[in-house]
C-alpha cells in the first residue's frame, strides 16, 4: 500500500466490515436465546386463545379474534386444524406449514414471511402471514451515512496523521538537497510531535556541523596560507643570505608552525569521533594535574619567567581517558602562560564536592573582551590583539580542551578576573 491515507481507509472498511458481522452474529445469538423464546410464548398464548374462542363462539369467534390480531401486530393470522386447513374459511393451507416433525418456524416462504406454532397436543396451527416485501433501498440511507461517516473519520485521519507525516517527508527532502534551515515547529504532544522534534534537533545539529566544518576549512586555509607564504619566501631567501644559519633558522620556525597547526588538527579531528569509546579507565585527576603542571613550570619559567602556583588538592578517581584530560588541562595552563606577563603568578584552584570536580586556572594578563568571552574555545578564534603577537597561537588549544571535557560530560566557561583571564574545568565525578 503506497497510500497511507488509503491503508487507513482500508483498515477502517475492513474494521466496519467485521464489526458488521459481529453485530449481525450478535444479533442472531439475542434473537435465538431471548427474543424467540418471547415470541413463541405469545404465539402459544394467541393459538390457546383462539382455541377457546372456537370451543366456546365457533368460526365466527374465531374469525373476530383473528381479525383483532390483525389490527394490533399487522400480518395475517390463520388457525389451521391438524391437516392444514383453515378453520373459518376452510381453505387449505398447508403449503405454509413448516415440514414434519418441525413444531413452529419463522421465515420465508414462496416469498411471504411466515410465522407457525403448533399446538402442544397437534390438533391446531396459529400461522401468521405478513405479505410485505422489504424493499432493497430500505437501508440504503443507512449506508450512505456510514460511507459518509467513514469519510470524515478518513479525513480527521489524514489531517491529523496523515498530513503531518507528509510534511516532514518533504522536510526531508528538502533537508537532503541542502536546505539546512528546514524545521517542521511542531508543537503537538503525541508521536508524530516527539518525531518532528527529534527532526529539529537533527536538523539543527546537522546545520551546525556542517558550518563548523565550512568554517574550520576556511580557517584552514587561511592560517595555512600565512606560514606557507612566509615558508617559501624564507626558502627562497636561503638561497641568497649571507647568513645561512639565520635563514635556516627562520625556515625551521615556519616549519615548526605549520607542524603544530597540522598536529591540532588532526588532534581535533580524532576528538570527534568520540575517542572515550573503549578507552575509558580509572583516572586520578590531581596526579594529572601535578603532572602537567610541573611539566608547564619549566615553559613558564622560560619563556615567561612567570610561576605557577597551586592551591587545593583532588582526591577522586573519575572514570575516563587520561590522554585527553592531560591534554585539556595543559591547553588551559599553557593558554595561561603565553598570555601572562613576565613575572606575574599563574593560579591552579583544585575543589570537589560529591558530584564535581572543578579546576581553575586563571593569569594575570590583559583578559578577553567580555563580548568574546564565549567565542574563544571555537576553533582558530583568536583576539585581534593576539594574531600578529608572538605569543599568540593559532586558536586551537582552548576548542581541544572544550571538546575533551565534553566528551567526559563535562563544561569548560571563561571570565574576566580582573586583571587576567579565569578558565574553569568542571568534570561530573
Amino acid at each position: 500500500m503506497r497510500s497511507l491515507y488509503a491503508a487507513v481507509l482500508l483498515a477502517m472498511v475492513v474494521t466496519l466490515s467485521l464489526s458488521l458481522l459481529a453485530f449481525v452474529a450478535i444479533s442472531d445469538r439475542v434473537e435465538q436465546r431471548y427474543i424467540y423464546p418471547v415470541f413463541e410464548a405469545m404465539d402459544e398464548l394467541e393459538l390457546e386463545s383462539a382455541r377457546q374462542a372456537w370451543t366456546e363462539g365457533g368460526a365466527a369467534a374465531v374469525s373476530s379474534y383473528l381479525q383483532r390480531l390483525n389490527q394490533l401486530f399487522g400480518p395475517s393470522h390463520y388457525i389451521l386444524d391438524a391437516d392444514g386447513v383453515d378453520v373459518v374459511s376452510g381453505q387449505p393451507r398447508t403449503d405454509l406449514l413448516p415440514p414434519s416433525p418441525e413444531s413452529a418456524s419463522r421465515g420465508r416462504v414462496h416469498g411471504l414471511y411466515v410465522v407457525t406454532h403448533r399446538a402442544p397436543d397437534g390438533r391446531y396451527w396459529l400461522v401468521a402471514v405478513d405479505p410485505r416485501q422489504p424493499s432493497q433501498w430500505t437501508l440504503f440511507p443507512y449506508y450512505l451515512l456510514v460511507m459518509g461517516v467513514t469519510g470524515v473519520l478518513c479525513w480527521l485521519v489524514a489531517v491529523t496523521v496523515v498530513s503531518p507525516i507528509r510534511r516532514l517527508t518533504g522536510l526531508v527532502e528538502r533537508l537532503g538537497q541542502g536546505d539546512l534551515s528546514a524545521r517542521a515547529n511542531m508543537r503537538r504532544r503525541d508521536e508524530i510531535g516527539g518525531l518532528a522534534r527529534s527532526f529539529d534537533a537533527t536538523a539543527a545539529r546537522l546545520q551546525t556541523l556542517v558550518t563548523s566544518e565550512r568554517r574550520l576549512l576556511e580557517d584552514i586555509s587561511h592560517e595555512l596560507r600565512s606560514p606557507l607564504t612566509r615558508l617559501k619566501l624564507a626558502v627562497r631567501l636561503t638561497r641568497t643570505a649571507a647568513d645561512t644559519n639565520l635563514a635556516l633558522d627562520r625556515v625551521d620556525r615556519e616549519t615548526n608552525r605549520i607542524t603544530s597547526l597540522v598536529a591540532e588538527i588532526v588532534e581535533m579531528t580524532r576528538m570527534e569521533g568520540d575517542p572515550l569509546a573503549g578507552k575509558r579507565e580509572p583516572v586520578s585527576l590531581g596526579q594529572v594535574v601535578r603532572e602537567t603542571v610541573d611539566d608547564s613550570r619549566v615553559e613558564a619559567q622560560l619563556f615567561r619567567a612567570c610561576s605557577i602556583r597551586v592551591e587545593g588538592q583532588l582526591s577522586c578517581t573519575i572514570s575516563g581517558d587520561p590522554k585527553l584530560l592531560r591534554r585539556a588541562v595543559e591547553n588551559v595552563v599553557r593558554n595561561a602562560i603565553r598570555y601572562s606577563p613576565e613575572n606575574a603568578a599563574i593560579d591552579v584552584t583544585l575543589s570537589e564536592t560529591a558530584d564535581y570536580v572543578t579546576i581553575t586556572v586563571r593569569d594575570h594578563g590583559p583578559g578577553v573582551p567580555a563580548v568574546l568571552l564565549a567565542q574563544i574555545f571555537e576553533p582558530f578564534f583568536r583576539v585581534e590583539d593576539a594574531r600578529e603577537s608572538d605569543t599568540g597561537g593559532i586558536g586551537l588549544g582552548l576548542s581541544i580542551a572544550k571538546r575533551a571535557v565534553q566528551l567526559h560530560h563535562g563544561t569548560i566557561e571563561a571570565r574576566n578576573a580582573l586583571p587576567g583571564l579565569q578558565v574553569q574545568l568542571t568534570i561530573p565525578r
